[in-house]
């Protein structure tokens, strides 16, 4: 998500680009572009050194993924058989706990549950499910 993201702002940083050329200043930039002003001034921060290039996209932000490219498609494959291929029986329902055990087991690396949604999003599977129950709920409310 953060590509797509970053590859739809690239423009908009080389409009704001330009517009600094033409001497116009951040507050009336932002306006013009519809961004926040803190964007705009940040913006132009960086704009002076290095022009436009310094305003590209430096792609996604955070941590490289640890599965190579080839490991993702064999992952995908994986998760498209389904919990029940891996030994969950009870439901058809993948959880983030649930796919870092495949990946674990199959890549010999240790992904923590919360680090196993990020390949599980970029494969378009989402892992919201609870690990447990409500005490108490209304079975009545839960049917209907």
């Amino acid at each position: 998500m953060l590509a797509r993201r970053s590859g739809l702002l690239t423009p908009v940083r080389m409009q704001a680009a330009e517009l600094f050329e033409r001497k116009i200043k951040p507050p009336e930039v932002a306006r013009h572009l519809r961004v926040s002003p803190k964007s705009a001034y940040r913006s132009h921060l960086l704009w002076p050194g290095a022009g436009g290039k310094a305003l590209a996209s430096r792609g996604p932000s955070g941590s490289r993924c640890r599965l190579s490219p080839r490991c993702v498609e064999k992952l995908a494959a994986d998760l498209d058989g389904g919990p029940a291929a891996h030994g969950w029986v009870e439901d058809h329902v993948w959880t983030a706990a649930r796919a870092a055990t495949p990946i674990g087991r199959k890549f010999h690396l240790s992904y923590s549950v919360s680090d196993a949604t990020r390949p599980m999003h970029r494969l378009d599977f989402n892992p919201q499910v609870p690990a447990r129950q409500v005490a108490k709920r209304d079975e009545r409310a839960v049917a209907a």
